[in-house]
């Protein structure tokens, strides 16, 4: 049998992608290794990236209500630069709001702490009091305090030389943390200023090495993400408000202490999708219980109840549909994205499932429509043998 060029060329692209796989599946670890390594060789491009499409929402707004007037070449740059200092001011406005309180807040807890470990000294008094056979038993047990000095001693020098290597790690890290930072916003500097030509670029190197239907496939699920991770950043951001004041508003109601810490350290927190807030509650119930155990015990009882508020309320509604995803979807989004990468990956599978959910519903409605355009008989086929089904009247029947 004599094979033609053509399917000589795909008998070759099968070969190399045959060795290919066998080779990543033997040599997996090596692979992975290589992978981690280019990541972390563009990890600062990948930020740069982050960066400009948060920036970007804000700045596409200002965009719209900027009047260019004579000098439209400044609309660009002077919407950028508004929304660079929309994102900085907000966090300058967060951190002078709240240090003021967190100091107040430590000054407290320096005069409230021994006065709580007075409290708990004297309810384990008064617990021996009540049950003598547990103090009796107490005194029972046996230390040989020589061998816990000891053990003390090398979990401290240990410790020590732990501590030196770990300071020097994370200078390092502060440091190139930074580099990294520097060289991403400048990047997304670069990005924001000219993406237009950079949309175009990438657009014309797709048609070039891909078929007309592939790249409008690619466009439309590019312009698709771009919609819904955008519209997921607003939506979590203003939960994230709407929580925050809450909490603030329900806590300066009921006089509890450190209100605004904790609404803010709670809108903070919640920009984790769903779970987030229970950091804030688990902080804010700490420093209410060394005041008082009563007043921590009623935050956690708001907490719960604004929580279900939330969750069943505001969250599937604000975030939920912002992003077109159904309440039951935004929960295993965020539970496999826990489970898989941690807190990033909690806030990128929610529009990413969003993404797919709606090629899935728009694949499957196509496909159910073709199916109901297909006529009947085998594989779409009309059946010749049978004769369609005739009236009383000798008329044909009603066609399915």
């Amino acid at each position: 049998m004599e094979l033609d060029k053509n399917t000589m060329r795909k008998l070759r692209q099968l070969i190399l992608f045959a060795i290919l796989a066998a080779a990543v599946v033997m040599k997996y670890e090596k692979v992975l290794e290589i992978l981690g390594r280019g990541v972390g060789l563009i990890f600062p491009f990948l930020m740069g990236a982050a960066i400009a499409f948060i920036l970007n929402v804000p700045m596409r707004g200002m965009e719209r209500h900027i009047r260019p007037g004579r000098p439209g070449r400044w609309k660009r740059p002077l919407s950028l630069a508004l929304s660079i200092l929309l994102v900085a001011g907000i966090l300058l406005l967060v951190i002078f709001v709240v240090m003021p309180e967190l100091v107040r807040t430590l000054v407290s807890l320096q005069s409230s702490l021994p006065a709580f470990f007075e409290r708990i000294q004297k309810q384990a008094e008064d617990l021996f009091i009540q049950y003598p056979d547990a103090a009796v038993y107490l005194q029972t047990i046996e230390l040989d305090w020589d061998q816990i000095g000891r053990n003390a001693v090398a979990f401290l020098s240990e410790s020590a030389r732990t501590m030196l290597s770990s300071t020097w790690n994370i200078v390092v890290s502060v440091i190139n943390g930074m580099m990294n930072f520097f060289i991403g916003f400048v990047f997304a500097l670069y990005i924001l200023l000219q993406k237009e030509t950079l949309c175009r670029q990438v657009k014309h190197l797709l048609q070039a090495f891909l078929p007309e239907q592939a790249c409008g496939k690619i466009f439309e699920v590019a312009s698709l993400s771009e919609r819904t991770f955008s519209s997921f950043l607003t939506g979590q951001c203003l939960e994230a408000v709407i929580l925050g004041t809450m909490f603030f508003i329900t806590l300066s109601v009921l006089r509890l202490p450190y209100a605004l810490l904790i609404g803010v350290l709670i809108a903070f927190t919640a920009l984790i999708p769903i779970f987030g807030a229970f950091i804030g509650c688990v902080i804010g119930a700490f420093l209410m219980l060394v005041v008082s155990p009563m007043d921590a015990l009623v935050f956690v009882v708001v907490f719960f109840v604004l929580q279900q508020l939330e969750g069943n309320l505001i969250y599937p509604h604000v975030v939920g549909g912002s992003v077109g995803l159904p309440s039951i979807w935004v929960l295993v989004a965020v539970t496999i994205g826990g489970n898989a990468m941690g807190i990033v990956g909690m806030l990128i599978f929610i529009p990413l499932c969003s993404v797919l959910y709606t090629l899935l519903r728009e694949a499957v409605r196509a496909r159910l429509s073709r199916q109901a355009a297909r006529p009947s008989g085998k594989k779409g086929v009309p059946d010749k043998k049978t004769p369609a089904p005739k009236g009383p009247a000798g008329t044909k029947g009603p066609q399915t």
